[in-house]
């Protein structure tokens, strides 16, 4: 089975984001990060890939920078890696950088398509089902367990009142919520070959997209402007006299939580 991963490189969330005062884009700096979201698909499309003697390819749509996420992913046992970076995708919309991943991923073949259900830095969740419908494929969303048989994909989507049950055939489109797995390490001997596995670099022009159909240009959404959250209020601090939890439960009752 032939499996791609949607691979996202994030500025380091443990690092405060810095917002560019134009436009409102995320600066992205050459050290960048796997998105953790994905680290739990890429660890499905592992062991899938594992049971079928398939191949795992990432995808990924940013700015090359040093790597560092990518060879991440590598590392933790991925085939290859195809990234599209280019200064003319800057400003791009969901939309847009589903199209490119689309185009990028059927030059390459598939016959499953695996995406965490939403990134950390944009945290849209949109991605994945354009994804589906621009490759033609059916999309089977916030896996919490995954089945493959023969042509057959098999989830378990959970829902406030247990699970569901839901199957396509391949090929497909699946996003996995955080927990379908625990997703491996990296061994140092995976750390190593990661540095020799292949990671081509494409741009927008290289998968047939002019300037005016991505990046900013192309786009239909855009950020108007960018509001700080609002500081944190003191809270009020309740002595225990034996009755605190009259006021406790007041205090509730005001903010109507009870």
């Amino acid at each position: 089975m032939k499996i791609a991963v949607c691979a996202k490189q994030i500025p380091d969330p443990a690092t405060p984001y810095e917002l560019d005062p134009e436009h409102h884009w995320v600066v992205r700096p050459d050290d960048q990060v796997l998105d953790d979201t994905d680290r739990y698909g890429v660890e499905i499309a592992l062991q899938l890939a594992e049971a079928s003697e398939g191949s795992v390819t990432l995808f990924s749509m940013s700015p090359a920078g040093n790597l560092q996420g990518i060879r991440q992913a590598l590392a933790m046992g991925a085939d290859k890696a195809v990234i599209v970076s280019d200064p003319a995708l800057k400003g791009s919309d969901a939309l847009v950088t589903a199209k490119v991943l689309a185009r990028a991923i059927e030059q390459e073949g598939f016959d499953l398509v695996i995406a965490g259900t939403e990134s950390t830095d944009g945290s849209a969740g949109v991605l994945p089902q354009q994804l589906a419908e621009l490759l033609g494929a059916p999309a089977l969303t916030f896996a919490k367990a995954v089945e493959h048989d023969g042509d057959t994909i098999r989830i378990h989507r959970q829902t406030p009142d247990g699970y569901d049950e839901v199957e396509a055939t391949l090929p497909a489109v699946l996003t996995v919520t955080a927990g379908v797995v625990e997703p491996r390490y990296p061994t140092f001997k995976g750390i190593m070959q990661a540095k020799q596995k292949p990671v081509e670099q494409l741009t927008a022009a290289d998968l047939g997209f002019d300037a005016a159909e991505v990046g900013a240009a192309g786009s239909a959404q855009y950020v108007r402007s960018v509001t700080p959250v609002p500081a944190r209020q003191a809270g009020e601090i309740v002595e225990d006299d034996g009755e605190a939890y009259r006021k406790i439960l007041e205090l509730l009752e005001q903010a109507k939580v009870v």
